[in-house]
């Protein structure tokens, strides 16, 4: 069995720009933004199956691992239901996802190939929603991740989180259920989170409120650029899903076209971050990454002794 990144001295790689590539370089709609609804179609389906075998193929050919991120980041309550989805369709999406994710897996070389299950904010993930306290998160999100029980995960990352109490919720819901849990806080351009509160504050606070139940944190949705100097001494975040835009999350809402950036520069950046932070051991592209930005930095970071 693949060991997961904080048990191992492999490097994974992760995407979650998926929908950013989908909207605008594959001219796919995705009312709400939410990407779950593909899996439905065939011909959707097909391209959801080659975004995952390539992604596991770059991997494999510069040498490290690869994190299946499930298409269910907006599969929870709220978000579904103006997409027609009652919480019996929810849990159905759930677990195809996983089931599909776990289909294209056994095809290929399984030894450093891990899936995990994506959760997402309640509401946008780029206001800082103080509106839950960590017992109505908790209760909230525990449908969504009790669905996954007995699929073929390996862990549940909860990304682009914009505030600590919904991360404490998510993380006692999955410690409940015995499920390894990672949470993926969003920064903005000052490196603090939406809710102004400081990153290191906020793993901290998480931790103390979950007996440090999630297994570590990553930073997600964020340039380097807006983090890259609040990374020195914190050993509890393994991870960085990166966006290949500098612009603010306010800017990226208004955007009409895609900035895609440099993906060398950006794959530079990435493998920077990784020298320096030894115990990073998850990379990866958020907004406005695809697959080229990916095989750059899996081919930097692989190169990394």
């Amino acid at each position: 069995m693949t060991l997961l990144p904080h048990q191992s001295d492999k490097r994974f790689v992760v995407w979650t720009g998926m929908e950013t590539d989908l909207i605008f370089n594959q001219g796919i709609d995705l009312p709400g933004f939410a990407s779950f609804p593909l899996l439905e179609k065939e011909d959707t389906r097909l391209l959801l199956a080659d975004y995952v075998k390539r992604q596991i193929d770059l991997a494999a050919r510069h040498g490290i691992g690869t994190i299946l991120e499930s298409v269910t980041w907006m599969a929870n309550a709220d978000r579904a239901r103006a997409l027609g989805y009652n919480e019996q369709g929810l849990i159905t999406v759930n677990r195809d996802a996983i089931g599909f994710l776990a289909e294209i897996r056994s095809e290929h070389d399984t030894s450093n190939v891990l899936i995990s299950a994506n959760i997402g904010p309640r509401r946008d993930a780029y206001t800082a929603d103080q509106t839950m306290s960590p017992d109505d998160a908790e209760s909230y999100h525990a449908a969504q991740i009790a669905s996954l029980i007995g699929t073929e995960i390996d862990l549940l990352s909860a990304y682009t989180l914009s505030n600590s109490p919904e991360a404490i919720g998510i993380a006692r819901a999955a410690n409940k259920l015995s499920i390894p849990c990672v949470i993926a806080f969003t920064v903005e351009t000052d490196g603090r989170l939406p809710s102004g509160q400081q990153l290191d504050d906020a793993i901290a606070q998480t931790d103390a409120a979950t007996n440090t139940s999630p297994v570590y944190y990553m930073i997600n949705c964020a340039h380097p650029d807006h983090f890259a100097d609040k990374l020195s001494g914190n050993t509890r975040i393994r991870g960085v899903v990166v966006n290949a835009s500098r612009c603010s999350h306010a800017e990226l809402d208004e955007a009409t076209q895609l900035d895609d950036g440099d993906p060398v520069e950006l794959a530079e950046q990435v493998a920077g971050l990784l020298r320096a932070h030894p115990a990073l051991g998850v990379f990866g592209g958020c907004c406005g990454t695809d697959l080229r930005h990916l095989d750059a930095m899996a081919k930097r970071v692989g190169a990394i002794q």
